[in-house]
């Protein structure tokens, strides 16, 4: 079978000319719509940044994002925002230097051109970052740079993989769209405290806006102030603002107004000005002392009484940020805005139009979007009780502060929507949806899209509540994977993790010579099984560090005796390609003979036939070591596989053994493994033998050996335990 590499298709294949699907169009305008919003609400920069990597890595699962920074002294690369990457990999990645081998980051910047890096461990623009590829298990990385207004590459935009593939178009479409929104958030942000200051005047104000320095020279106005006196900004920079003077007011007049602001840092009253083309305008206005951190003045602002034009613009802001321009309807950045701020228990229905992504292929874009129309103007005139949003492409969300049976409601939508029939043109249209629902104040977007997705599972036209018990299951569920993620970096960081050895019992010797090493993290006196780290290590990319630490510290003890043992190996370890030369290195260092040395390899790893994998456990087989399929059942099941690796042990696996003495099919499997292994001259091991009845059953199969409980606890050292417990 090919590496899955192989089938990657090259960089700038054809790929790039297939269109957009809706849905990634939905997703695109969603991701803008988010960022345009936080901008609007002024948003800090860093915050803005990071929420456009979350959104990123949504629309790539298993992936991250982060934007890299160019020094403009140094010109070294280092992480401006990277917010599901650990502390320790941006720390890795600190003054990176942009050049042919600096990674897809480097080479972005350094060329100027976008880097789509399909496999980290073998590409050459990865050579002077190998070893952050391996290990933070970054496969594949692909990168935009950010340019400046001279279109310079002054950083990067990048999505990197924890598996090995290519950039669809819209992941390319992706990378461009969030590489041009860096670009106009850090040229805002060099004028970020100008924005702050002038957004802060806005709050205060209610119509023109005139900012001095601490010597009365103009420094800033706003749009309505030009619209009220006829002066651009050109025209007032660095003047006095006697340029507004019409010389209806005497000197007490000013006097008494400086004397107030100056005791009490404000001063409100009527006053006539005069405009650019020398006409009287008669206004309200206040001005304020702005003090600095050490108290002395450091601005005044100056607020007129009305804004009328600035309230205009800030309403067709909010319209292009919180409006859906199709339907009418509030969109989800308002949904989210209105549902962060509850106080009391609301449903959300979620309602996903079934097959409308081969409606938009069938009919076009145009026809879509009147069916779109239709059926909001219908959800809205049937259902006047709910609060009506346009999610996404296909995807609409009713919110009812009621209380009400949910699951009549949606089988009232269900009902009605039988009998409705849309005409388009000349098409006519029957619509069906998939609900999903919640009732709660927390984190109700997210426990609906989960309820739906659960829909989804069960077939079209299908709905599921989704309870707080629920909820909450995922919810702890959620923070008990990144709780373990913790403890495992912890552990890994203070040398925590250490090999247990079992003993593995001799059905024929009766004694224990062999010994299986599992990995355990000891805190203490607390002992923890890889029940609880072994997914996060898989998620994170960190099975070849745990198996390396197995390796030495296993190798280490056993130096000390003459057991055999056996090592896990993952489909990891083999991808990462180190195990040969890490292990000849080990062996040497303790001076094992590799015949003592049995590596353990899943069922899966053994029979999906990757060339590379297969080239290496056949070298590790030359070098003396023996192979054990561990588990041996649970997956493939690929006998010729097996035949062909020349195997040396099978393990079969624990879930036919440990009920084999009351469950009539395992003991019918586990019989025709045993047979075929007795055909195929390969030793058998019985795992999770953990009572005298199973084991009695083992015995009279003929199995070869017994690992568990019933023999040998997992300890910290291994030791010879001649047991012999019946054996018939």
């Amino acid at each position: 079978m090919p590496n899955t590499i192989d089938r990657q298709p090259p960089e700038n294949t054809v790929l790039d000319n297939v269109p957009l699907s809706p849905d990634e169009y939905s997703h695109l305008f969603d991701l803008q719509l988010k960022i345009l919003e936080m901008s609007a609400s002024h948003d800090k920069v860093s915050d803005v940044l990071a929420q456009l990597c979350q959104l990123a890595e949504s629309l790539l699962p298993n992936s991250v994002a982060s934007i890299m920074l160019k020094d403009s002294k140094t010109g070294l690369l280092s992480v401006l925002s990277a917010p599901s990457v650990p502390q320790v990999g941006i720390d890795a990645l600190c003054n990176l230097q942009p050049g042919p081998g600096g990674g897809s980051c480097g080479n972005a910047v350094f060329k100027n051109q976008a880097q789509y890096v399909q496999n980290t461990f073998e590409d050459e623009r990865w050579v002077d970052l190998r070893q952050v590829a391996y290990d933070f298990n970054l496969c594949s990385c692909w990168s935009l740079p950010v340019r400046n207004d001279t279109n310079e590459a002054i950083g990067s935009f990048t999505l990197s993989s924890f598996e090995h593939r290519s950039p669809a178009p819209f992941h390319k479409k992706l990378l461009e769209t969030g590489a041009a929104i860096v670009r106009v958030v850090l040229n805002n942000q060099s004028n970020e405290e100008r924005i702050q200051l002038f957004s802060t005047a806005i709050q205060r104000a209610s119509e023109g806006i005139m900012i001095t320095d601490n010597k009365n020279n103009i420094i800033e106005i706003n749009p309505s102030f030009e619209a009220i006196y006829g002066y651009s900004i050109k025209d007032v920079i660095n003047r006095n603002p006697t340029v507004l003077s019409s010389g209806k007011h005497d000197k007490n007049y000013y006097k008494q107004m400086w004397g107030e602001i100056n005791t009490n840092n404000h001063w409100g009253g009527k006053i006539i000005n005069k405009r650019a083309d020398g006409s009287e305008i008669t206004q309200w206005m206040s001005v304020s002392r702005i003090l600095g951190k050490n108290q002395k003045v450091q601005n005044y602002l100056a607020v007129f009484s009305d804004l009328t034009e600035l309230k205009n613009a800030q309403k067709k802001i909010e319209e292009m940020a919180f409006i859906d321009p199709i339907t009418g309807l509030y969109n989800k950045t308002y949904l989210e805005k209105n549902l962060s701020n509850l106080t009391e228990k609301t449903n959300l229905i979620l309602l996903n139009i079934n097959n409308f992504s081969y409606i938009n292929t069938a009919y076009g874009f145009d026809l879509g979007d009147q069916l779109l129309i239709q059926i909001a103007d219908t959800l809205k005139a049937q259902f006047k009780s709910s609060q009506l949003y346009r999610l996404n492409s296909d995807e609409f969300a009713f919110v009812i502060n009621e209380t009400i049976n949910t699951e009549a409601y949606i089988n009232s939508i269900q009902k009605y929507f039988y009998s409705v029939v849309f005409q388009i043109k000349d098409v006519t249209l029957n619509i069906s949806f998939s609900y999903g629902a919640t009732y709660g104040i927390e984190n109700l977007l997210k426990s609906s899209a989960l309820a739906l997705k659960q829909a989804k599972q069960l077939g079209k036209n299908r709905y599921h509540i989704l309870n707080d018990a629920d909820a909450n299951n995922d919810e702890s569920q959620h923070k008990a994977f990144i709780a373990a993620n913790n403890m495992l970096h912890d552990a890994l960081e203070n040398d925590q993790v250490v090999p247990f050895f079992q003993g593995i019992y001799n059905n024929q010797s009766n004694e224990i010579k062999r010994f299986e090493v599992l990995a355990r993290i000891k805190q203490g006196d607390k002992i923890i099984t890889p029940y609880h780290f072994i997914e996060p290590a898989k998620l994170s990319g960190l099975l070849p560090n745990i198996t390396k630490i197995m390796i030495d510290k296993s190798f280490k003890i056993m130096a000390n005796n003459d057991f055999s043992f056996s090592i896990n190996i993952t489909g990891d370890d083999l991808s990462r390609n180190y195990l040969s030369d890490f292990i000849e290195q080990k062996l040497a260092q303790y001076k094992i003979a590799p015949a003592r040395v049995i590596l353990e390899i899943l069922e899966g790893v053994s029979s999906s036939g990757k060339k590379n994998h297969i080239k290496q456990l056949t070298d590790l087989k030359s070098k003396g070591l023996s192979l054990a399929i561990d588990d041996f059942g649970a997956e493939y099941s690929n006998f010729e596989r097996i035949l062909d690796l020349e195997i040396d042990f099978l393990k079969i696996d624990a879930k036919y053994i440990k009920n084999i003495d009351t469950d009539a099919k395992s003991f019918e499997i586990v019989r025709a493994i045993t047979y075929f292994a007795k055909n195929s001259n390969i030793p058998c091991v019985a795992e999770f033998v953990h009572s005298e009845a199973v084991q009695t059953i083992i015995h009279n199969l003929g199995i070869d050996f017994s690992q568990g409980y019933y023999f040998s606890e997992p300890e910290e050292f291994p030791q010879d335990k001649a047991k012999t417990k019946s054996k018939s």
